[in-house]
């Protein structure tokens, strides 16, 4: 079930690295909203067994630590304007 957690979530950080630089620092501002978004897909699609259940949880857990991480990192994207994080990006 780790091991399933970790894959869903790879794939989740990869899509997310294909994004555009923008798009990625305005879907960090709604941390929150992502973490349960991703979750309550994750958990759809995984839904009828016990380990597929675990398996959503894990990603979940693991995207809400991504995302609560890259938020003071790399900042984010608010009414238009870049908040800036220990890395400053050039968008």
């Amino acid at each position: 079930m780790f091991a399933t957690g970790s894959a869903v979530f790879l794939a989740l950080l990869l899509i997310l690295a294909k994004l555009p630089r923008r798009w990625l620092l305005r879907l960090l501002h709604y941390d929150i909203a992502l973490d349960v978004g991703v979750t309550l897909l994750v958990m759809f699609l995984h839904w009828g067994s016990f380990d597929g259940v675990m398996a959503a949880t894990v990603a979940g857990l693991m995207t809400s630590f991504a995302t609560s991480a890259a938020k003071p990192l790399v900042g984010y994207i608010h009414d238009g304007r870049y908040v800036p994080g220990v890395i400053n990006l050039k968008v």
